[in-house]
């Protein structure tokens, strides 16, 4: 393949070309599991690895997780190349997850020849009862099939449009294995993005003055980040500017749960985290006995059921409700609004501080905020149980764990929690500032998501300590991808709680649907049997730790985070009581 000047000569082959937009776009590493489907496509790929490296996973739903951890803590587009058939579908929940979630992430899937089309050649996924490309359109924002070299430039660069756009997208793109090895007829490839792709950063200034006017006209106001907010919030300029706007006014900051951490938690104006595994702060704001809370500004989240705690009235205050998204689809969803905004996240908090002169801070009112939010954070706890937070006992207690988890993580640690009880623990218990980052995928919620992505995000950050928090559960669901973590030198760290029990499973039961009489049978359905989780881990080529109590655990984390660097995967197996339920059910945000 010929190059000159960063285009790509009229002699590239369909796999060429598609691997030059992948390095436009910043693409250094992809996932996944090869096959027959993708013969020329990984010929390409041996042929010319220098700038792209293939991480061969242990299985395809992994490799769509690792590429979407990938995705969060780059920032850069996450890929997942896996063959056709049933490498395709096992790789359709990963990718369905990304899409829910709102990462940026491309699979790729080989395809058979097209002269086999329709006469049941193995793993054949177009035309065919299997028909992948129309699995692939109601799960992602963009599938479709390559059928012709005439067709690859223009259907490759409309899914890196939809995937890059605002909010981020998955996509696929189908490769029948002798299109990959067809040569384009073309003078040149762009040697730019910006020739075929751009992203709205705009926020209207009229917009933004009437948002400011309105929540700054309320006497108790709060501002509620979403995960929307991400990408934005690790821009120094618009933390900057956010943190000059709030801490002009004395308005206390809340986020959702996938937001957490994008204000820093520390801050004394975060009420930390409202929804799912609330901090115990929002209630002591929000709630009309202790207050007047009136007027919100959302940024950057779709309220959703666990983000609002299935939409309770709590959230709605007594005057201006604001919600501000790039996404216009989503924009009153939930709740009946006085101001609807499309804007970009980035765009519309730059501006905040400049609408500061128009509406000056009412000093009587800012400084009342202030001491209403000092006495909050004075006289009331953000966590449910201190008592849990500060036990030694053993088996551990998982608030405890959490503790310890905070105690030893540095400051640079990308955090990936799992789907299950960990959420609650997570979410609830630790507190978490920039540069530190958590992520967690609950707009779907899969089982095994965290343990695969951390395999990505190490990748991606190869300098940052990067851990996962799951359950034995989901650990068993996909660990073994900590042999693809032993096998490229990947040092990521999991933090497996252990219990023998799918708890959120059989706490949930217990909760909502208490048994009569003895049922022992049922008591024991969700039952793991016992594996040796540490045996497990250490035949994947993982150090592994047993921790029973903080001490134990402090040793252990302190080894694997030293461990970490060498890049040989970590795995801690922390013994927790079963007994401990996340605060799911926290009886005070069910008080009227």
């Amino acid at each position: 393949m010929q190059k000159s000047e960063g285009n790509v000569l009229p002699s590239s082959t369909v796999a060429q070309a598609f691997f030059h937009y992948l390095k436009l776009e910043g693409v250094t590493h992809l996932f996944g599991i090869p096959g027959g489907g993708l013969a020329n496509l990984l010929n390409e790929i041996k042929s010319d690895n220098s700038e792209i490296e293939y991480i061969v996973c242990r299985q395809e739903t992994g490799a769509g997780y690792a590429a979407d951890g990938y995705y969060r803590a780059t920032g850069k587009l996450g890929v997942v190349v896996v063959t056709s058939g049933p490498g395709a579908t096992n790789a359709l929940t990963g990718v369905m997850n990304a899409e829910n979630d709102g990462s940026a992430v491309m699979l790729v899937t080989g395809e058979v020849a097209q002269q086999y089309y329709g006469k049941g050649y193995l793993q054949e996924g177009i035309d065919a009862v299997l028909d992948v490309d129309t699995i692939f359109k109601a799960a992602t924002r963009y599938s479709t099939s390559i059928d012709a070299a005439s067709d690859m430039q223009a259907l490759t660069e409309q899914a890196l449009r939809d995937a890059l756009a605002l909010p981020r997208h998955a996509v696929h793109l189908s490769f029948p294995d002798n299109v990959s090895v067809e040569t384009l007829n073309t003078d040149s490839l762009p040697s730019s993005t910006a020739s075929y792709r751009t992203v709205q950063t705009a926020a209207s200034t009229e917009d933004v003055e009437q948002a400011v006017k309105a929540l700054t006209s309320a006497k108790q106001p709060v501002i509620f980040l979403g995960n929307g907010c991400r990408q934005a919030m690790r821009n120094k300029e618009t933390r900057d500017a956010f943190l000059k706007f709030v801490e002009t006014y004395n308005i206390p900051v809340m986020t959702t749960a996938d937001g957490k951490g994008i204000f820093p938690e520390s801050h004394p104006l975060s009420l930390r985290v409202y929804g799912i595994a609330s901090c115990q702060w929002t209630w002591y704001y929000l709630h009309p006995n202790n207050g007047n809370y009136d007027a919100i500004m959302v940024i950057g989240s779709s309220l959703g059921e666990l983000s609002t705690m299935k939409w309770n009235p709590l959230l709605c205050p007594k005057g201006p409700f604001i919600q501000v998204d790039i996404n216009s689809a989503i924009i009153g969803r939930g709740f009946p609004l006085t101001h609807g905004i499309v804007a970009e996240a980035g765009a519309f908090i730059k501006k905040l501080p400049q609408a500061i002169s128009k509406f000056p801070p009412d000093a009587k009112a800012v400084s009342a905020r202030g001491e209403l939010i000092k006495n909050i954070k004075t006289s009331y706890s953000p966590i449910e149980s201190e008592e849990q937070y500060e036990s030694e006992a053993s088996p551990l207690r998982p608030a405890a764990a959490m503790r310890v988890i905070q105690n030893t993580l540095p400051a640079n640690s990308k955090i990936f929690v799992d789907a299950g009880n960990c959420v609650g623990w997570t979410v609830h218990y630790l507190k978490v500032d920039f540069p530190q980052e958590i992520f967690t995928a609950l707009s779907m919620g899969p089982m095994g998501f965290a343990v695969g992505a951390v395999v990505g995000a190490k990748t991606g950050c190869p300098n940052d300590v990067v851990v996962c928090v799951t359950g034995d559960g989901a650990f068993l669901m996909q660990g073994a991808e900590v042999s693809t973590a032993a096998r490229h030198k990947i040092g990521a760290i999991w933090l497996v709680l252990n219990d023998n029990d799918l708890a959120m499973v059989s706490q949930g039961q217990a909760h909502f649907f208490p048994a009569e009489g003895p049922r022992k049978e049922w008591e024991e359905m969700f039952d793991l049997g016992n594996p040796d989780l540490v045996k497990y881990a250490e035949s994947l080529g993982a150090d592994a730790y047993h921790a029973c109590d903080p001490e134990e655990l402090g040793d252990a984390m302190t080894k694997a985070v030293r461990n970490s660097a060498g890049g040989k995967p970590q795995v801690v197996i922390m013994k927790i009581d079963k007994k401990d339920i996340p605060p799911y059910y926290n009886q005070l945000f069910s008080s009227k």
